[in-house]
């Protein structure tokens, strides 16, 4: 199964005899928020307009808690993802589609989540939005109850020890722009950096100009060229765990499993006893 599919493949799907559950997970990272300006509204424009049958899901609300010392986008109460997947129509033994606006990362987040929380067939939408070409509804759907239960996986998450110790046992990518990892700029966390250890590898790099994601030989050499190679463990973080669900998707992609600090950058620098490494070399 791929981690991915395209908008031609999705539209033969739904058309056919087993369609899949579509999630809207339209949101992004809003800067302007942090300086009071209102902040981006995935709800408004779903209800301007969705691919047919797509039900939304708010990943502020039901794919992360509220902000705290886990970070800015902590892993969700699970018993309350999973009455929310529920409402969404999510099944078992159905498959689930996930896109957004086009960026990738929080329809990423959604298909992480489901995938490690024990759905066996999540895909996403590769360009997003802006790659279907089919028309669109403002029609709010009423999906039967799913019967989606979580059951985490024992591998795949990891915490700030956990990722830590990857970044000198295996491989720490660092998926936020390389601005942010080098310490130059830090619009929203309290300082700027890295974890040691880890690689830069923004995340905006596994995909081309028209934000679908790159062929999966090119994202393999990509990730060896950043030191991904042989039996070595690997972890990806970024800002609150959002984007580097993107990168974790795209290493899926390449056929490389990896782990995810769900409450990465914005959990580690707000503890001032862990240690914080600036400029381009991981040390």
């Amino acid at each position: 199964m791929t981690a991915i599919i395209t908008a031609t493949e999705l539209a033969d799907d739904l058309a056919g005899n087993h369609p899949p559950v579509l999630l809207d997970v339209r949101w992004q990272l809003s800067v302007a928020k942090a300086a009071g300006a209102p902040a981006f509204d995935g709800r408004a424009e779903y209800a301007a307009g969705h691919i047919p049958g797509a039900v939304f899901v708010d990943l502020d609300r039901e794919l992360a808690s509220a902000p705290g010392e886990g970070g800015r986008h902590p892993m969700p109460d699970l018993a309350e993802f999973g009455a929310a997947m529920r409402r969404s129509g999510v099944s078992r033994d159905r498959p689930v589609v996930v896109y957004d606006g086009g960026q990738g990362w929080a329809a990423a987040r959604a298909w992480w989540l489901l995938r490690w929380t024990g759905h066996p067939d999540v895909r996403v939408l590769d360009g997003g939005l802006p790659s279907w070409q089919g028309p669109l509804s403002t029609d709010v759907p009423a999906p039967a109850e799913g019967d989606f239960r979580p059951a985490p996986g024992e591998a795949g998450l990891l915490d700030a020890d956990g990722a830590a110790a990857l970044a000198r046992t295996g491989v720490l990518l660092d998926a936020r722009a390389g601005e942010r990892y080098r310490g130059e700029v830090e619009p929203i966390d309290r300082v700027g950096g890295h974890i040691p250890g880890a690689v830069s590898a923004p995340t905006t790099e596994n995909v081309g100009p028209d934000g679908r994601f790159l062929p999966a030989a090119e994202l393999r050499d990509r990730f060896r060229a950043l030191g991904v190679s042989g039996d070595a463990e690997v972890g990806v973080y970024c800002g609150s765990g959002v984007s580097a669900a993107h990168e974790v998707l795209a290493l899926a992609v390449a056929g490389i499993p990896a782990a995810l600090y769900v409450g990465s950058w914005s959990q580690w620098s707000s503890d001032s006893s862990r240690p914080v490494a600036v400029g381009a070399d991981p040390r």
